[in-house]
This record gives C-alpha cells, structure tokens and sequence, in this order.
C-alpha cells in the first residue's frame, strides 16, 4: 500500500509559525462571524480570540519580517538594501489590496492596510539582533500607548468603516487612521512586530527555544492580566472608565450603574483605542484597546501559542504542513474570506451559521495548496514581484560581468 501523498517542506521553513498564522487566521474568522456580546456576556469565542487572534497575525508578521531578513543573523549591506526593496513593495502591494478590500460592503474592520503601515515601519529595525529588538519592544509596549494617549485628542475622530480608496484624496485623515485613531493603530502596534521580529531571530526550531518561548510567553500574559486587576481594583478606577467611556459624546450611564456592563465591555473589547478622558484607561487589558497591559498580554499569547505550535510541528511535520496548509496562504484566505462575508454577495455567508463552513472552505483550499504544492496566488503575485523589484534596484550590481555602482 502506498504512503500518502505529502508536501515537501522547504529547507529552513518553521512549519509551527505556519500552524500558528492558521490559528490566527480561524480566530479572526471567528470574531468576524460569531456573536462578540450579547447583553452582558461574552461568549467564549470572543473572550479567546477577541484582540489575541489579530496580535498574533501581527507577530507572526515580524516572524516572516526576520525570517526573510537573515533569520537569526540579519543581513547586511547590499543584501539588506534588497531585502528593505522586497519588504517595501510586499508593503505597497498588500496595502492596495487592503484598500480595495475596505470598499467590499462587509462588517470586517479590514486589517491589511495597517499591516502594510506595520512593515513600512519595521525597515529601520532590520539590522537589529533578537536582544536589541526585545528591548525595543518593551520600550515600545511602554511608550506608545502614552503617546498616542496625548495625541489622539489632536487628531480628527475615528470614522466607522475599513479604508478605502477614496481616502486617498483625504492623506492626513487617511495617515491619521493608519497610525493611531483606527482599529489597527500601526504606531502602537509596532510593539508587535518588533516581538515577532525579536523571535524571528531566534532560532525557532530548536526544542529549548521554542519551550522558552511558550514558557515567556504564558508568565508575560499571565502577569499582565494579574497586574491589570490590581490596578483596576484601585480606589476610584473603574468609576473613572465608566464615566469616560465612550470619547466625545455623553458617557454610557449604564457603566456606572451597572458593574456588569463595565465588566462586559472590558471583556469584549473596544474599537482599536481606549477613550481619552482617563489615564486608567491604559490599565486595562481589554481587547484591541492598545493599552500597554493589553499589549504585553497578547505579546505572550502569541509567544505562548507559536512557541506550542513548534513543539507540536516537531512529529510528522509534513502532516502539519498539510492539514494546516492554509497557514501558509493567509493572505489569500483573508481575502477570501473578506469577499465571502461580502453582504448580498453570496448566500447569507456572513453569518454565525456558516463559522464552520468558511473554515471548511480555507482549510481545504489550503490543504489542497500545500499537496499540489503550490503557493497561494496573493503571496506569487506579491513575491515575484517583490523580488523583481529587488533585482532590478539592487541585484545588477551584483551579476557576473557588471561594474559596481
């Protein structure tokens, strides 16, 4: 009898950040499809996925950011210069994408714009060791927060709604969303790309590496939701968030009335920012509030998870590679799964009803992508052209036969 068909691996390739990116995929499939809060309850799913889902999205991109930068030695020079090429157009090419998917008439906060924000602003850390990047990720989790906190007042407010083309003509607005009043504020999230990019340096495959990394990764986020209550419990705070919530307009009266309402939102989640109108509001560990305990948390989930997903991948890793293979395609399935939940697009698919269903549908395309084995169409298109790019601004110099610039 013969063996089953498997995909080869491809010499280097972490098949755990491949698993783990397919996990992130199926929880930001879930928040978009299934129920986020019902009254004053939080179904489970939101309360696992919600905030951590799209963290780890983000981290696994500065993953792919080290990895295609010299994975444990970052490159230097010429190869650099190329490198930054390839990264910049992967950026520009990814940001169009998300704009045009932004126009799709869905209830999905698209994140592909700020993803491409996300490695726009990871260029100048390229050169940076796993130490030098951890460091600057804490920093980062510590300060960004603040400052946007200061900042977000003199900025236009957000607007509902995912960017789209037309917000080209309105730059400032446009710039403004992208880096710190959107869902996906890139200039605090960047504290997530440099930690993926602090354990894209490592070296991941290694079993006491990957075990370190699951085992920081649960201290940090269990420590920051310890230090979140603490805080929280403090005379006076949650009387402070319930009577600044929401921004700009009249505060909810239920929050004050009603500590299970402030619990509820706190559990569910806000909009991308915290309110402005408290400094307690960066004590929370509430999901997409980019509070530096929120960031810290869903830091150590993402360690937690990638660093379980490396050791699981460990037996029968082509298996993995193959179930999983939609890990390895998300750019596509994203998409994929941004146009099917496209309202009057297809038959009623976006709601909680056919959670499973889509699932079905990515992870069968990506298991049947991995067995062919092809690359997903989304990433060829981005790659091809990002390494052409490359060559063409880079590489000549280096041919047989060519004089150095």
């Amino acid at each position: 009898m013969s063996e089953p068909v498997l995909p080869d691996i491809a010499p280097g390739r972490v098949v755990g950040v491949d698993v783990a990116r397919a996990f992130a995929l199926a929880g930001m499939m879930a928040t978009h499809l299934l129920p986020g809060r019902i009254g004053n309850d939080v179904p489970w799913a939101q309360q696992v996925a919600g905030g951590r889902a799209s963290a780890l999205f983000a981290v696994l991109a500065g993953v792919s950011v080290a990895l295609a930068s010299g994975r444990t030695e970052p490159l230097r020079g010429r190869e650099r210069g190329a490198a930054s090429v390839r990264l910049a157009v992967r950026a520009l090419l990814i940001g169009a994408l998300g704009l045009a998917l932004g126009a799709v008439p869905t209830v999905i906060a698209v994140i592909l714009a700020s993803y491409a924000v996300l490695f726009l602003l990871g260029l100048p850390f390229l050169g940076l060791g796993p130490r030098s990047l951890a460091a600057w990720a804490v920093a980062w989790v510590a300060l960004a927060p603040v400052g946007a906190h200061l900042l977000r007042p003199l900025l236009p407010p957000h607007e509902v709604g995912s960017p789209e083309p037309e917000d080209l003509l309105r730059p400032g607005h446009l710039l403004s969303e992208l880096l710190l009043t959107g869902y996906y504020p890139a200039a605090v999230w960047v504290a997530y790309l440099l930690a993926g990019m602090a354990l894209g340096r490592l070296p991941l495959a290694r079993p006491v590496v990957a075990a370190r990394v699951l085992a920081v990764g649960v201290v940090l986020a269990v420590a920051a939701t310890a230090s979140s209550r603490l805080l929280l419990g403090q005379p006076g705070a949650r009387a402070a968030l319930a009577a600044t919530y929401p921004d700009t307009v009249t505060p909810d009266p239920s929050l004050a009335t009603d500590p299970g309402a402030l619990d509820a939102l706190l559990t569910h989640g806000l909009g991308g920012t915290t309110p402005t109108g408290s400094w307690w509001w960066l004590a929370v560990v509430a999901p997409h509030s980019g509070a530096p305990l929120d960031l810290a948390q869903t830091i150590g989930t993402a360690m937690a998870v990638t660093g379980l997903c490396v050791l699981a991948t460990r037996i029968h890793p082509r298996v993995w590679a193959a179930v999983f293979g939609a890990g390895a395609m998300t750019l596509s399935l994203y998409t994929l799964h941004v146009l099917m939940m496209a309202q009057g697009w297809w038959p009623d698919w976006e709601s909680p009803d056919h959670y499973g269903d889509q699932v079905l549908v990515v992870g069968v395309v990506g298991a049947f992508f991995a067995l062919v084995p092809l690359r997903g169409p989304l990433e060829t298109v981005v790659s091809v052209t990002s390494r052409r790019a490359a060559l063409w601004l880079v590489a000549p110099a280096r041919l047989p036969g060519t004089a150095p610039r």
